[in-house]
């Protein structure tokens, strides 16, 4: 009898972002069960024809439900202060869908919401697009310095926890809405410093403000070294824009830390980027591995 095969992450977490894609977030229906067989449901992937593959995240709220146990699972905490404002809205289910042609990404919500019912109800989505190759709508590439190889699976993916950890990854989700006009009003030398590289070679500025965004995030800087693996992509809707952050880790204190170098937590100096764009959402979750083809959930069985 073949043994099975050994648990990995999900395949769209290492995978370069694509040309389209939803994110989905559900919340849990009240008054319902059926949360666990709804999940096991969506442990199968999508069918050969979808034209879609995905990524899928649990809320902390949702595993505690279900009485399973992720050690470092946990809610984004809200923050505030001059200037900035990072709110927390977690959820129960977070999907990204990914594709190349928006009617499949139609056709495969519309699957999902019909498999979820009713133990979990459709809250947001969430359009977004790869634009010009990988820019944010400022014009700026987006994730120069995400690692590669060996080194993002290492940022990414949990390592050392056990059967149904190992593979897994962490994730935290920001929609920042920007204020195009406003950045479009700055000269090109302050939009340059605002994101710490110049826009028409990628360079670093070598006199950048430590206000900068390079500045303030330098994944190096931190010691030790704090990596993420970001995987963030343009949106828009009829009125508005702007950019999902979506960063991979294998611990949230990376992420955490990051966020707080841009507000200045310890030292007062808050990111630029605040100057032209602020978080409307933000919040973790944890992205299960796959064995066999499927989400491993095993950890979602009740803890003894």
């Amino acid at each position: 009898m073949a043994s099975a095969e050994p648990a990995g992450p999900q395949p769209g977490i290492l995978e370069e972002v694509p040309p389209l894609a939803r994110y989905l977030v559900f919340r849990r229906a009240p008054g319902t069960g059926g949360a666990r067989e709804a999940l096991e449901a969506l442990a199968e992937p999508p069918p050969p024809n979808a034209g879609v593959s995905r990524v899928i995240g649990l809320g902390s709220a949702l595993v505690r439900e279900l009485g399973g146990a992720v050690p470092g699972l946990r809610d984004l905490l809200p923050a505030s202060g001059p200037g900035f404002t990072v709110p927390s809205t977690p959820a129960a289910l977070w999907i990204w869908l990914r594709g190349e042609d928006r009617g499949d990404l139609v056709h495969e919500t519309r699957r999902l919401v019909r498999r979820l019912d009713p133990a979990f109800r459709l809250d947001d989505i969430v359009e977004a697009f790869r634009h010009r190759g990988g820019l944010d709508l400022t014009g700026y590439e987006d994730g120069t310095e995400n690692p590669t190889g060996s080194a993002a699976r290492a940022a990414a993916l949990v390592s050392g926890g056990g059967p149904g950890l190992d593979g897994s990854s962490f994730v935290a989700v920001q929609v920042w809405e920007h204020d195009l006009d406003r950045f479009e009003r700055f000269s090109g030398p302050i939009q340059d410093h605002i994101i710490g590289r110049r826009r028409s070679d990628n360079a670093e500025l070598p006199d950048g403000p430590d206000a900068a965004h390079v500045q303030r995030t330098e994944q190096e800087a931190f010691d030790p070294p704090v990596f993420l693996l970001r995987r963030s992509m343009p949106w828009a809707d009829a009125r508005r824009a702007g950019l999902v952050f979506v960063a991979f880790v294998r611990r949230l204190d990376a992420f955490e830390r990051h966020l707080d170098r841009m507000i200045g937590k310890d030292d007062g100096v808050l990111d630029h980027l605040f100057r032209f764009t602020r978080p409307v959402t933000g919040a973790f979750f944890w992205c299960p591995p796959v064995r066999d083809g499927r989400l491993d959930l095993r950890v979602l069985d009740p803890v003894s």
